[in-house]
Formats: structure tokens, C-alpha cells, sequence
């Protein structure tokens, strides 16, 4: 593989994973989940299999009705005589009335089998979309986009594709195979025996089909990870593609995996067409030796005519079917894998649960406990042994260098994480016996982020509270200080923000933050990095808004600019996991210590 593509090839081994990893135990979660799905369709699903039989069976007998219409209406056995026009009337409104019959209970089969495709298919999105937002943060920073993007559309594709159509043809293949077989041996034993002789060598062609499709299924599904992954990620950083002219370079990737990816997808025809080339010429070959010895057995006249007719019909319905039941391996395999990779997400734990005895927090006052606070990721631990209280309504500023762990901590108060050790209380309750609404109720986080969603300025506002009123929206806006800004757009609270509001400046996104956060009206306030996008004059009025958005209420400033700091009533120096100054900004500027040298190089950074 060149080069070019060789940064891809661990997000495309990790796309991977569930396929290549496929064990009996995951195989059988798979199949719990998909009969799971099927469990509350059980009687249309009964229903349907009763209609596929009554269907295959109307299709079955037309041969068998043309074989004994030409024995008895056409050119009667024992003895000749002219044939019965009234008869072969008969046989023909027999006909008619099967092929009229296999019509409507196919419609019928297809209506029903349709819709629980359907309703499956929409139980399971719902299930997998629902899932992936209860998942934990240290889900979604592991999972990546392009995976999330793969789960919940092609993967889900793959199995629509088998509910809605190959799960119908495989049925009526299967049944026409079984049936088609057993009707050739009542019809004639020796005849019907030549014509299973050939299952040995379209055995040992499936066989080889088998193994040449699970190789080239499995290089198609390679190929397409790399295709998305690269895909999703360049368009999602086009800015940065764009400023450091990466352009022709992402081209000339996205060409290669493209490649791989016809490649792959023209050895899997290859081997779909020798495949189905072969069993045509079976088949074919089939019907030329059976038709020569019919017709010798019909000379000795130890074969009818009719019969040998009805054998030739069925031998043209014979492999057809057989053909569809074997290439419908391929679609069966990519269905399972999608659906082990789905049963795989759903078997995902929050590493953040609800509680089993969830205690009440309707409303609290604020005051935040950390006893004995330990937190780590992987094996490198961030956070050693912190007891801290906060008390209510208290405003707390955390600063110290990058990776100090002020990030982590603001990340444990929101429950984003548990500890390791310890606990987080909030006013005497440990975060992990309160219920998720009580939780995000009392405790709101701003980040550096600023994410908007596609909407109004008075959607994303709301965001939190989405029925609070027009009035709520623009007080909270006010206390933000963003309602300026929003008068001056073109529709103001009904402007649209486009695409993670792409239409307003980063300290504007921030202000919306600012104002969701004061509609929600938290007890407890997580401004991580949160003015980290403002300018100094914007800052300013956000200093000044701050003092009507953190009054009354519980507030952890996480800052690297420590104009920020100013309103804090009270700061913590973290360094090395601990928290290793306490006190006002007042009383810590006075000592020789690691706030005043933090504030003296963030002075010398603002003179420079």
C-alpha cells in the first residue's frame, strides 16, 4: 500500500474491529438483538410465512398442472384417443386461478414483510441514536465520527437491505429449492436422482464462492472505512485544509482509497459473475441431459410426455433460486457483521450509569464537597487525593498550568467522569446516586467549544429550557450580554445560525453560551475556558455580565486568562494533581508563591 494512505490505516483497523473480531458469544448477541426486533411482530411474521408458503406453492404446481393437462387433456396415456377440450379447459382456469392466487398473497406478502422491515428498521435507529446519546463522554472520545457516521448509516443500510429485499428471496428460494426437489423425485425417481447428482459439483462451487466472497467482503469493507474516515475528517477540518493548502494532498489519499475501494468492489463482481456464469452452465447442461434421456425414456414408453415436460419446466426453476440462495450469502454477511457492529454499541455501558437507588435533588443550594478525589486516564493519574468544599454560592476560580488537571476536575463536577477514588458530593448527595434530570438540573458546564446547533438564536438559547418564553430568551440574553448583537442581526432571535453557527464570530457563539446557561439557571456553574474566545474589550461586558450570571449561585471559573480570575472570590492553584495554593486573589498576589508568578507572567504577556 503506498504511503499516502498509511496514517489511515489504524482508523481503518479500528472501523474494523467488531468485523475482524467476530467471536460465537457476539455472533449470538447479534442474533439475541435481531429476534428481539422481531419479537413484537411475531403474528404478522406468522402471518407472512403462511402467505410465502401458499405463494411458493401456486408457482410450484403450474408445471405439474402443464405435465397432467398434457397426460390427460392433450395426448391422453394407455391407449390414445383425441384429447378433451372441455379438460385442458379445466387444467387452463386451474392455471389461471394459481397464478391469480400467487399474485395476491405475493402483494399481500410483500405489504406485510415491508412493514416490519420498516418498523424493525425504525425501532433499531431509534435504539442506536438513543443509545449513543446516553453513552459517556469517554465513549465519544474513543468512538470516532466516522465510526458513529458508519453505525448509523451503512451499517443500518446493510441490514434494510436484508429485511427489505434479500430476506424475502432467500425465503421463497429456499422454499422453491425444497420443493422443486421433492416434487422432481415423486415425479420420477430416476430422473429426479440425475438431477440432484449435480448438487455435488454447485456444492463445491458454493464452496469456493464462500471463501472468494468473505475475502473480497471483507477488502470491500476495508476500503470503505478508509473512504469514510478520510472523508468525514477532511471535511470536517476544511478550514485547515484550506489555510495550509492541503488540498492536493487530500486529493491524492482520497484517490488511492477510493481505488482500493473499486478494487475491492470489482473482485467481489468477479466473483458473483464466475459464480453465477458456472451455475448457469450447470444448469444448462443439466437440461440438455435430462431432455435426451426423457426423451429416451419416453421412446420405451416408461415416460410420459407430460411428465418429462413438467420436469424440463421445474429444472428451469431449479437453479435460479438456487442462485439466489447462495449469492444471498454475501448479503447475509454483510447484514450480520453490520449487526454484530450494532449489537456491539448497544452492549455499551455508560461508564457514567444512572444510580439503581437514585436519591432526590430537586433544587439545591449549591455547596460542592471533594472527598479524597482521584482520577486518571489510562494509567497516567491527573487528579491525586483532592479534598476540597465549596460553599454554596461561592465563586471559585482553578488555575495553574496546562495539564495541571483543572479540566479534569471541572469534567468530574459535571459527572462526565467518575473518580477512581473519592466522591463528589453536592450538598451531601454523591453525584452518583442522583438521577440525570436532578444532575443536569443543578449543574451546568460552559466550554470553550461554544456549540451551537442548527437553528434560531432563540433555539439555541432554549437549548436548555426549550419552553421557556420569548420574554425568558431575551432576559437571559440581556444578563449575557448579547442582546445587542442579536438586535443587529438580520431576523434577530429568529436569525438562523447556520451550521455550528458559522454566521457569528467565536465571542458571539460564546455569548449564546453564556445565555443558555443563565436561562438554565443552574445551582452550580462550570465556566471552563468559557471567555477563552473574546476579545478584551467583549471580555469586559462579559466580566460585567458575569457578575448578574454568577450571583446567587455556586460558580468554578477555569481560566488561563487571569483578568477572568478577578471576580473570584476564592482561587485554587492545581499543580501535580493537588491543589497547592488557596485563598482570594488578594491574599495569594501578597505571597511569593505560584499564583503571583502566574500573574506576573500573564502581566509580562499583555505588556509584550
Amino acid at each position: 500500500m503506498s504511503s499516502l494512505v498509511e496514517g489511515w490505516r489504524g482508523r481503518a483497523t479500528e472501523e474494523q474491529d467488531d468485523q475482524v473480531k467476530s467471536t460465537p458469544e457476539l455472533r449470538a448477541r447479534s442474533r439475541r438483538l435481531f429476534f428481539d426486533l422481531l419479537q413484537p411482530h411475531r403474528r404478522r411474521l406468522l402471518l407472512a410465512a403462511v402467505l410465502i408458503v401458499v405463494q411458493t406453492a401456486s408457482i410450484l404446481v403450474v408445471p405439474y398442472l402443464v405435465g397432467l393437462g398434457i397426460d390427460t387433456a392433450i395426448r391422453p396415456r394407455n391407449g390414445g384417443g383425441s384429447g378433451s377440450v372441455s379438460l385442458l379447459a379445466v387444467f387452463g382456469l386451474a392455471m389461471l386461478v394459481a397464478a391469480a392466487l400467487g399474485a395476491v398473497t405475493e402483494r399481500a406478502f410483500i405489504d406485510i414483510s415491508g412493514r416490519v422491515g420498516q418498523d424493525v428498521l425504525l425501532e433499531l435507529r431509534t435504539r442506536v441514536f438513543a443509545h449513543f446519546q446516553r453513552l459517556s463522554l469517554s465513549f465519544h472520545e474513543r468512538y470516532t465520527s466516522g465510526r458513529v457516521i458508519s453505525r448509523l448509516t451503512s451499517d443500518l443500510d446493510a441490514i434494510s437491505e436484508l429485511l427489505l429485499a434479500g430476506f424475502t428471496e432467500v425465503v421463497v428460494s429456499l422454499l422453491k429449492v425444497v420443493g422443486i426437489g421433492t416434487i422432481l423425485l415423486l415425479l420420477d425417481l430416476r430422473m429426479g436422482l440425475l438431477t440432484l447428482s449435480v448438487f455435488l459439483p454447485i456444492l463445491l462451487l458454493a464452496v469456493w464462492f464462500k471463501r472468494e466472497s468473505e475475502t473480497a467482503y471483507r477488502a470491500v469493507r476495508e476500503a470503505v472505512a478508509l473512504v469514510i474516515v478520510h472523508y468525514v475528517e477532511s471535511l470536517r477540518g476544511i478550514r485547515a485544509v484550506q489555510a495550509f493548502r492541503r488540498e492536493p494532498r487530500n486529493q491524492q489519499i482520497f484517490e488511492e482509497v477510493d481505488a482500493r475501494y473499486r478494487d475491492a468492489n470489482i473482485r467481489s463482481f468477479l466473483a458473483s459473475m464466475v459464480f453465477g456464469h458456472s451455475l448457469d452452465l450447470i444448469g444448462r447442461g443439466l437440461t440438455a441431459v435430462l431432455v435426451g434421456y426423457g426423451a429416451y425414456l419416453v421412446l420405451g414408453h416408461s415416460l410420459t410426455l407430460g411428465v418429462l415436460t413438467a420436469f424440463v419446466l421445474y429444472v428451469r426453476q431449479f437453479f435460479e433460486p438456487m442462485q439466489d440462495v447462495v449469492q444471498f450469502y454475501n448479503l447475509f454477511q454483510s447484514s450480520a457483521s453490520a449487526l454484530e457492529k450494532l449489537a456491539l454499541v448497544l452492549d455499551e455501558v455508560p461508564s457514567v450509569p444512572e444510580p439503581e437507588r437514585p436519591r432526590q435533588l430537586p433544587r439545591a443550594t449549591g455547596e460542592v464537597v471533594l472527598e479524597g478525589v482521584t482520577f486518571g486516564y489510562g494509567k497516567r493519574l491527573v487528579l491525586r487525593g483532592i479534598d476540597l468544599t465549596i460553599p454554596a454560592r461561592q465563586t471559585v476560580a482553578l488555575v495553574g498550568a496546562t495539564g495541571a488537571g483543572k479540566s479534569t476536575a471541572a469534567r468530574l463536577l459535571a459527572r462526565f467522569y467518575d473518580p477512581l477514588e473519592g466522591r463528589l458530593l453536592l450538598d451531601g448527595v454523591d453525584l452518583r446516586d442522583l438521577p440525570e434530570r436532578d444532575l443536569r438540573r443543578n449543574i451546568v458546564a460552559v466550554t470553550q467549544e461554544a456549540f451551537l446547533f442548527s437553528g434560531t438564536v432563540a433555539e439555541n438559547i432554549r437549548f436548555g429550557r426549550p419552553e421557556a418564553s420569548d420574554a425568558e430568551v431575551e432576559a437571559a440574553a440581556r444578563a449575557a450580554g448579547a442582546h445587542d448583537f442579536i438586535g443587529a442581526l438580520p431576523s434577530g432571535y429568529d436569525t438562523e445560525v447556520m451550521k455550528r453557527g458559522g454566521r457569528l464570530s467565536a465571542g458571539q457563539r460564546q455569548l449564546l453560551a453564556f445565555a443558555r446557561a443563565f436561562l438554565a439557571d443552574p445551582r452550580v456553574l462550570i465556566l471552563d475556558e468559557a471567555t477563552s474566545s473574546l476579545d478584551l474589550p467583549t471580555e469586559r461586558r462579559v466580566q460585567r455580565a458575569l457578575q448578574t450570571l454568577l450571583a446567587d449561585r455556586t460558580a468554578i471559573i477555569i481560566a488561563h486568562r487571569l483578568s477572568t480570575v478577578e471576580i473570584a472570590d476564592r482561587v485554587l492553584v492545581i499543580g501535580d494533581g493537588r491543589v497547592i495554593e488557596d485563598g482570594t486573589p488578594e491574599e495569594l498576589l501578597r505571597t511569593n508563591g505560584h499564583y503571583q508568578a502566574l500573574h506576573a507572567a500573564w502581566l509580562d504577556s499583555l505588556a509584550g
